[in-house]
C-alpha cells in the first residue's frame, strides 16, 4: 500500500484491542510501526514481516504524563529520524450515572481519552511541521456523534475529540500536515474488560444502569473486528486529502446519516429504547 506521508507510524495503546491489530495490520503492509503500551519494554520487535520488511517495535509510553511522551517520541526520533503517521488510539471507558461519577473518575476519563491526545499532537506535531508533511488519526467513537447514557464522562470524551480534530485538520494544513477522526462502533477489543465502573456503581439508584451497561457490554462481544477499523486507517494513510471523519460499520453509518435530517428528540428516543 503507498502511503501519501511515509513509512514510520507511531500508535498509541497498541497492547491490544484496533491497536494491535493495526500496529501488526500496517507492519505487514511494509510500515514500520512502532507501538505504545504503559508496560512495554523500548525496543521489543512484536511482529516483523520478512517479505514486506515491516515491524512492530514497542515503546513505553503513558499518555497521562508528559514526561513519558516526551521520552517516547525522542526515542522513535532516534531511531527513524521521523514520524510520518500519528495514531492516537489510547483510551478506555468510564460506565456509570453522570450523578454517581466523582469529579476524579470523570477527570481520569478525559485525562486519557481526550488530554493524551493532546499531549501526543503537541510532542509530534513540531516534527511534522519541520518535515512539511504528516498525518495524525484520532480513534473516536460513534459515541462522540450519540451521547450514550450511563457512559456520559466517555461520550464527552469522544465529543471533545471531534471538536480539537476538526480545529487542529484547519491549524496545520498550510504546514503540510492532515488530520481525521476514525469513529468505529462496538467492536470485539479488550475494551470491554477493561471497561472501569464508577465506585458507586453497584449500588446505584438507578434502576436501568446495570441492565444498560449488560446490553452495551453484549453488544460489544458481538460487534466488528478491530482488523475493520484497521482498513479504513490504511486508506486514510494513502490519501493525500482525508476526510474529516470516517464512520465505521454500515448501521452506525446510516445512524450518523439519519441524525443530520431526524429532530434531536427522534435520536434520543432511539438511545433511550437501546440502552435506557
Amino acid at each position: 500500500m503507498k502511503s501519501a506521508y511515509g513509512k514510520v507510524v507511531l500508535i498509541t495503546g497498541a497492547s491490544s484491542g484496533i491497536g494491535e491489530a493495526t500496529a501488526k495490520f500496517l507492519a505487514r503492509q511494509g510500515f514500520k510501526v512502532y507501538g505504545t503500551s504503559r508496560k512495554a519494554d523500548n525496543g521489543s520487535i512484536t511482529y516483523a514481516d520478512d517479505i514486506t520488511k515491516g515491524f512492530v517495535k514497542m515503546v513505553r509510553l503513558d499518555v497521562c504524563d508528559d514526561q513519558s511522551v516526551a521520552e517516547a517520541v525522542d526515542y522513535v526520533m532516534s531511531q527513524e529520524g521521523q514520524i510520518d503517521v500519528l495514531i492516537n488510539n489510547a483510551g478506555f471507558g468510564i460506565s456509570g450515572a453522570i450523578e454517581e461519577t466523582s469529579e476524579s473518575e470523570a477527570y481520569s476519563q478525559l485525562n486519557t481519552n481526550f488530554f493524551g491526545v493532546h499531549r501526543m499532537c503537541r510532542k509530534v506535531l513540531p516534527i511534522m511541521r519541520e518535515q512539511k508533511k504528516g498525518l495524525i488519526i484520532n480513534i473516536g467513537s460513534v459515541a462522540g456523534q450519540f451521547a450514550i447514557p450511563y457512559q456520559a464522562m466517555y461520550s464527552a470524551s469522544k465529543y471533545a475529540l471531534e471538536a480539537y480534530t476538526e480545529a487542529l485538520r484547519m491549524e496545520v494544513r498550510d504546514f503540510g500536515i492532515r488530520a481525521a477522526i476514525v469513529e468505529p462502533g462496538d467492536t470485539r477489543t479488550g475494551f470491554t474488560d477493561n471497561r472501569y465502573f464508577c465506585k458507586e456503581f453497584e449500588n446505584s439508584v438507578y434502576p436501568k444502569c446495570k441492565s444498560s451497561i449488560e446490553k452495551m457490554i453484549k453488544d460489544e462481544k458481538n460487534g466488528a473486528k478491530p482488523e475493520d477499523i484497521s482498513r479504513v486507517i490504511l486508506k486514510l494513510i494513502g490519501k493525500n486529502e482525508p476526510p474529516v471523519r470516517v464512520t465505521v460499520g454500515f448501521v452506525y453509518k446510516a445512524f450518523v446519516f439519519l441524525k443530520r435530517f431526524f429532530p434531536s428528540r427522534f435520536t434520543e428516543f432511539v438511545l433511550r429504547k437501546m440502552y435506557a
